[in-house]
């Protein structure tokens, strides 16, 4: 049944954006931190962690950020953050401030590596590969770190998933297996 609500979902998706389509309104930190301020019903945030030098990035933003399903469900549900790891500014997250790692670090070219900033760092757990995303529940919490391309089909499911909550249900499920996994073990011994 959820399979089915699911796909009429995405179909639904996939029709309406025919009429009008729209890119997703990308924001920096501090503007998605501003707007959730003044929004009375948050969202979640869906940061998209990128380098100047990184090709797959670029081809993000060239194809699956492009599709309208994506980007008109993105702008509904999420607060689309585009996070520049090697970003010199100062972000301001959970009373801390995170810097470059070295902000008198020049790149040689615009395109080359430069050095990444600690807030990226902390975010993806040190574990750095580009493109990374990164999901925040309403209360800024992170839920998930996705790494790597992501086809349309694959990226819009991760949005559907956290977008409609149906993490929650899945968490209550496996723990409902876990338990019942127990109590029958716990049944069979003597």
């Amino acid at each position: 049944m959820m399979n089915k609500l699911l796909l009429l979902f995405f179909l639904t998706f996939i029709f309406g954006n025919y009429i009008a389509q729209e890119d997703i309104k990308w924001l920096s930190w501090q503007e998605m931190m501003k707007e959730r301020t003044e929004d009375s019903v948050k969202k979640k945030v869906f940061i998209d962690l990128y380098t100047g030098w990184c090709g797959w990035c670029k081809r993000m933003d060239a194809t699956t950020f492009k599709n309208p399903s994506i980007s008109q469900y993105m702008n509904q549900k999420y607060y689309p953050v585009k996070f520049d790891a090697e970003t010199r500014d100062t972000i301001v997250f959970n009373n801390h401030q995170f810097i470059n790692s070295d902000p008198s670090y020049i790149k040689k070219a615009v395109n080359s590596r430069g050095k990444v900033n600690w807030f990226a760092n902390s975010i993806l757990d040190g574990k750095l590969s580009y493109p990374s995303y990164v999901i925040l529940d309403e209360d800024l919490v992170r839920l998930m770190i996705y790494k790597g391309f992501k086809q349309e089909d694959e990226l819009l499911g991760i949005l559907l998933f956290f977008g409609s909550d149906q993490y929650k249900n899945y968490h209550n499920f496996l723990n409902s297996q876990w338990a019942n996994s127990l109590q029958k073990n716990n049944s069979k011994s003597p």
